[in-house]
């Protein structure tokens, strides 16, 4: 029941937040992207650096892995190996990431509840770990515009097999700025619009004109 007097200014506890989040990256290697056939390529790993970079901006914990590197799918994009210069990439067999121990262990090592997952293809290598995980109590946020499936059908509907079970869908620029939330936040205001810039299309130009603007009539 409604409890008028129990509003008040304050979050919801279902938002992502730097401290409650792990960011997994899957299978983004160039074998995956010659299959992906759901959108434009080049439009994916734009959105996947922008969601690497966001993880690095407000030091959310990522996982990163591959599946065959060496003998099929090749290595990590290497514009989101360039995000995490350091970071340990995780090479699996499995199809089902969820079923590989290493890359289990790191997600729970983060000790976060929600994941927030991307990865190529949507159809097999989202949908078999972003169930698996669901099932055991974790949250999962798909972001659907840093992954892709072999089509467009492929895509929607691996999207909603995954939200009947649970999954909650995201885009990259929404989980930009969930993780800011409020504007006052100096320490990570200059990193988030560097990244806007860079990866948010039309919404970066907007804030190259206003920082432009508004620059030459301070400077006036």
């Amino acid at each position: 029941m409604f409890d008028i007097t129990k509003v008040q200014a304050a979050p919801s506890k279902d938002l992502l937040t730097p401290d409650n989040a792990v960011m997994l990256f899957v299978d983004h290697q160039p074998q995956m992207f010659f299959g992906t056939g759901s959108g434009d390529r080049a439009a994916i790993i734009n959105s996947t650096v922008g969601l690497a970079k966001a993880a690095q901006a407000f030091d959310v914990p990522a996982v990163l892995t591959t599946v065959a590197a060496e003998s099929f799918s090749g290595p990590l994009l290497p514009q989101l190996a360039e995000v995490f210069p350091k970071q340990e990439v995780i090479d699996r067999t499995t199809m089902n990431a969820w079923e590989d121990e290493a890359l289990v262990a790191a997600v729970k090592a983060t000790g976060r509840k929600k994941i927030i997952l991307s990865g190529l293809w949507t159809e097999v290598c989202l949908v078999l770990p972003a169930l698996s995980a669901l099932e055991q109590g974790y949250e999962v946020y798909v972001v659907s515009d840093a992954s892709g499936g072999v089509s467009p059908a492929a895509h929607e509907h691996a999207l909603q097999r995954m939200i009947a079970a649970g999954a909650v869908p995201v885009t990259w620029v929404q989980v930009l700025l969930e993780l800011q939330r409020d504007w006052a936040r100096q320490e990570t205001y200059g990193a988030v619009m560097e990244i806007v810039k860079a990866h948010a299309g039309a919404y970066g130009l907007g804030v190259v004109y206003a920082q432009s603007v508004i620059g030459a009539h301070a400077a006036g």
